[in-house]
């Protein structure tokens, strides 16, 4: 930088802000001759938000700008420019210096606005435009959606107003644990209990080998057809966490309150060809971790459809997930207990997540956190295995790929897995799905969630 003639103090915040947003990975900035911070330091002002945070004359800016194209064209005369990999990322070098000089990358150090306890950084390599969204740490309602946080509505039974301290520490447990059998599901050091996590995990799996219920009056069917909706197709009968809340005398350190305090581990939204952003974890991450929650618009079930319905048919969007799990519970469920997420507009790091067929590593769990019934409740993911740094997160969205009828049509799966029930990828290769049984195991429980899937992005 020194013969570019760039003085230290337009590069020292510069190189601080880069260590920042690459973990101090030194390796990723000396590459290619510091060409990611030649790149930081030449980006016009106007697109600098997320790097320099200070500033220079515009003599000095006019100065850099005529340097920066002199580099270029040096390079241009002699050999292409290999775009920047991070690990977890794959590339194609063939055309890698094109997309690098004809598309804009977007880093941002982070997407959460200060408004999590981590920050989130969001990594571009190959120009994919950015997301257009509200990032937001909680659920909020869109309008009709019926929430009720009250703490008189909590009775005492369903709190533990007499504990102090950790809950996990006790040696009977507190009344928070009734909905997981008398035990909590959690470890002392945050993760999930093997046995609760396996439950879970086969219980998504295998639906048809658990309980499955059926509404008598059916949300889901009502939605599309108000006058003569179809009988019930039935809903998993799913198990819950219920953490303690602010009814309870245990502290913020209770190790029964895991999802309330927001995601903790080091994650990262990236760039892909063809699934387009993803999320992965710059840790290592043992089985059991709490990844993060499901954060978007709580709206009604018919809100929900109208919204599809009147959307415009090339808008992205990120497909809503179902809270059905209690739905047949009630002999009549009212529009405004019927609820959904929509994390389209508003949401957090969870909409950016991609989906898996069968083998994902990431798990949904239904979690109870401020109201003492289930018509809501919190979607909390954990990881179904031991977890590599930059390997990318991904869950079943339970996505039925033969519901023609749905308003939303189910997108062409890129998953690579080889229980994928995308069965219109391989009719048009003129083959036929592997593992047709796992395959028929897994899509016969997407029948009671066929909103639960989302879009990439």
């Amino acid at each position: 930088m020194k013969e570019l003639g760039i003085s230290r103090e337009v590069v020292k915040p510069v190189l601080k802000n880069l260590l920042e947003l690459y973990d101090m990975n030194w390796k990723l900035i000396e590459e290619n001759n510091y060409r990611t911070l030649a790149d930081a330091i030449f980006e016009p002002l106007d697109s600098k938000k997320s790097i320099a945070e200070g500033s220079t004359s515009s003599n000095t800016n006019t100065a850099i700008h005529k340097k920066r194209r002199k580099l270029i064209q040096v390079e241009d005369e002699t050999e292409p420019i290999v775009n920047l990999t991070r690990p977890g990322v794959q590339s194609d070098n063939s055309s890698s210096s094109v997309q690098r000089k004809s598309k804009k990358l977007h880093n941002i150090n982070d997407i959460t606005r200060g408004t999590e306890k981590i920050k989130i950084p969001l990594i571009d390599d190959i120009g994919l435009e950015p997301p257009k969204f509200l990032y937001i740490p909680q659920n909020i309602s869109y309008q009709d959606a019926y929430v009720p946080f009250s703490i008189a509505r909590i009775s005492d039974r369903d709190c533990c107003l007499n504990c102090n301290g950790d809950c996990l520490s006790r040696r009977v447990p507190c009344a928070c644990s009734r909905e997981t059998g008398g035990e909590f599901a959690y470890t002392p050091q945050g993760l999930l209990k093997d046995y609760f996590l396996n439950t879970c995990i086969s219980m998504k799996r295998d639906p048809q080998d658990h309980h499955l219920f059926h509404c008598q009056d059916c949300p889901l069917e009502k939605a599309k057809n108000e006058h003569n909706p179809e009988p019930c197709k039935g809903h998993v009968l799913r198990k819950f966490i219920k953490e303690c809340w602010r009814k309870c005398g245990c502290t913020m350190d209770c190790g029964n309150r895991v999802v309330q305090r927001g995601p903790t581990c080091k994650l990262q939204v990236f760039s892909t060809e063809g699934k387009g952003w993803a999320v992965r974890s710059a840790e290592y991450l043992p089985k059991g971790s709490f990844i993060c929650e499901y954060v978007g618009e709580i709206l009604t079930n018919t809100e929900l459809y109208e919204r599809n319905k009147q959307g415009r048919k090339n808008e992205r969007h990120t497909y809503p997930v179902l809270l059905d799990a209690d739905w047949g519970s009630e002999r009549v469920l009212e529009d405004e207990e019927a609820l959904c997420l929509d994390a389209t507009h508003f949401g957090n790091v969870a909409r950016f997540i991609n989906h898996r067929c069968h083998d994902s590593n990431l798990i949904e769990i239904p979690v109870e956190i401020e109201t003492p019934h289930h018509h809501y409740y919190h979607i909390a993911f954990f990881t179904k295995r031991n977890i590599d740094p930059y390997e990318e997160l991904t869950w079943d969205y339970g996505i039925d790929f033969d519901d023609v009828d749905h308003p939303i049509k189910a997108f062409e799966c890129q998953c690579a897995s080889p229980y994928c029930r995308d069965r219109r990828k391989a009719i048009a290769a003129g083959g036929t799905k592997k593992k047709d049984s796992v395959v028929k195991g897994t899509a016969s429980g997407s029948t009671s969630r066929k909103l639960n899937y989302k879009q990439v992005q």
